[in-house]
């Protein structure tokens, strides 16, 4: 026979509500958990990295009317094909007479936009689906994930394909498709970590309490159910980015004169011979940054698995052992 602590309500089980009134089952204190991720991250020299160049590209990007010489899309006083080095052109001339520095730095815009903004877009449906199919289970969760599962027996590059092409070659479109491409993958991941969360002894305490299903979904399973998720996505930008150009150099993405990485390499395809260097730059700025946010997307996943976060902060602290205040760090089951 369980003895009932004082304090517990009737009906209630004993040991949880006792002991979630007295502190002894917590949920994880947010700052304090997000604190320990940052000092995990920073300690993984990869993931450093590759915060440090995104950001670097971002600023870049952002601030191009800034640092670009020329309009990107407007033909330049020099000779056509002009090599790198060239006074005035650092990077060359591509074979419209554009400079090319300034269609890189304008191209990153697209780039960027087109990796994220879909990633981003992607995550909150997916996270309305997966936390309503894992919540609800029964019929919704059935034909939620099943519908999924329809999704994945398409190839991502060739379901883009077929809905950019479908929806017309335009960037909005574009970006449509790989949204619409990405959310079977993130609503699996978002289901699997809602339920994985479900079951902790915070949600518990706060389910046996009373607390409201909306309540106990926003303050307790979605916030503690995200960091996996967020990790994952991160993971996907740079993949994301990767196809986007590919859908650019097929000619179902950005269309002329804007700049875009993925464009530049599909215009510099017929001078490759005589101009390597115009397909080069843009490509490897495309697998840079796609290795970038794969980096930064593996560190965060570390960082956000209870053990591994504790040696890595432990190594950022100079220190052998690091203890969470309050008890904060309690693991987030990384989905399957």
């Amino acid at each position: 026979m369980v003895e009932r602590c004082p304090g517990a309500r009737p009906g209630e089980p004993a040991t949880i509500a006792a002991e979630a009134r007295r502190g002894a089952i917590r949920r994880p204190a947010s700052l304090a958990a997000w604190a320990l991720i940052w000092r995990a991250t920073v300690a993984d020299r990869p993931a450093l990295a590759g915060l440090m160049f995104v950001i670097a590209v971002v600023l870049v990007s952002v601030a191009a009317p800034v640092f670009s010489p020329y309009d990107p899309t407007v033909p330049v006083s020099g000779s056509r094909l002009a090599p790198p080095f060239t006074p005035g052109h650092p990077f060359g001339i591509d074979s419209q007479q554009r400079d090319v520095l300034a269609r890189l730095l304008w191209g990153g815009r697209i780039s960027l936009l087109a990796g994220i903004v879909p990633t981003a877009a992607a995550t909150l449906v997916s996270l309305a689906l997966g936390t309503v199919a894992a919540h609800t289970g029964g019929v919704v969760e059935t034909v939620v994930m099943r519908g999924m599962d329809i999704l994945f027996a398409f190839p991502s590059a060739l379901l883009a394909i077929a809905i950019a092409g479908t929806l017309g070659p335009t960037e909005q479109n574009q970006m449509l498709a790989i949204g619409i491409v990405l959310i079977p993958y993130i609503t699996r991941v978002v289901h699997d970590s809602v339920r994985s969360v479900a079951v902790l002894p915070y949600v518990e305490a706060s389910r046996s309490v009373g607390a409201s299903t909306r309540r106990m979904l926003v303050r307790h399973v979605v916030p503690n159910a995200f960091p996996p998720v967020l990790a994952y996505s991160t993971t996907l930008v740079g993949m994301m980015m990767v196809l986007s150009s590919g859908l650019s150099f097929l000619g179902l993405g950005v269309q002329p004169p804007t700049a875009d990485w993925g464009a530049m390499v599909r215009d510099a395809k017929d001078v490759l011979s005589v101009a390597p260097w115009l397909s080069t730059l843009p490509g490897l700025l495309i697998l840079l940054t796609a290795l970038a946010f794969n980096y930064l997307g593996d560190g965060l996943s570390d960082a956000l698995d209870p053990r591994r976060r504790r040696l890595k902060a432990a190594g950022a602290l100079g220190t052998h052992r690091w203890a969470g205040a309050g008890g904060t760090d309690q693991a987030h089951a990384r989905p399957a």
